[in-house]
């Protein structure tokens, strides 16, 4: 059972979210500003924080920014604001998911039990060669991929997409941090990107029209599910 962090100034939706994880048999802690969930995240070790942007006393964005400084822990957002900019990022920023409010209890844990997951996942992948995931296998170490045990045939920037895509199943990733992971730290190949995504599908989706393996996010970016 993880501890998580709730930085969340409406008090409704706070000791909502903490009675649903607690009943998770999570242990929480509920923070209702800026200042005291910097505070509370210094002062406990926690697994994953739920991190409301509309703070009173600071922007939730600047809060997500000094939590990165020192801390890869899993930031999922929580916000009112549902305008794929503020989206973006947070996600630029090192946010590990996105809640548009209002939404549903299922919804909500299974978004943590996926950041949860990714969390330990990423902690092993420095030791790992293969990835799998469902009848999908990413090698590290050859740089191919085969699905079902049959080698796909893709090129290097399709191979760089599918694995930047696998280390981080389950996560909402934007079109810029995926452009800036194989095509390097200052370039912008939104349309490329696009391209090489729709022959990656073709080359490992049974219908490239209604994915298995890699949801689009409209406006945002690509997320690899996990199977």
């Amino acid at each position: 059972m993880a501890t998580i962090l709730i930085i969340e100034d409406d008090d409704v939706i706070a000791e909502f979210m903490g009675a649903v994880l607690e009943k998770e048999k999570h242990t929480i802690h509920i923070a209702h500003s800026a200042l005291e969930g910097l505070s509370t995240f210094r002062m406990w070790s926690v697994d994953l924080i739920l991190l409301d942007l509309g703070l009173p006393d600071q922007d939730g964005i600047q809060v997500l920014k000094k939590i990165r400084e020192t801390s890869p822990v899993p930031v999922i957002i929580i916000s009112a604001r549902d305008h794929e900019n503020n989206k973006v990022e947070a996600l630029d920023l090192g946010a590990d998911d996105y809640i548009t409010k209002p939404f549903g209890t299922p919804e909500l844990l299974a978004r943590i039990r996926t950041a949860l997951r990714h969390a330990v996942n990423g902690a092993k992948l420095s030791e790992a060669k293969k990835i799998i995931n469902g009848e999908l296998c990413i090698d590290i170490e050859h740089h191919t991929v085969s699905k079902g045990g049959q080698v796909i045939h893709l090129t290097p920037n399709e191979y760089k997409i599918i694995q930047v895509l696998a280390e981080n199943v389950g996560k909402v990733l934007t079109h810029t941090y995926i452009s800036q992971k194989v095509w390097g730290p200052y370039s912008n190949e939104s349309q490329t990107l696009r391209v090489n995504m729709s022959n990656i599908r073709k080359k490992i989706e049974d219908n490239p029209v209604e994915p298995d393996y890699i949801l689009t996010e409209i406006g945002i970016g690509y997320r690899m599910l996990e199977k």
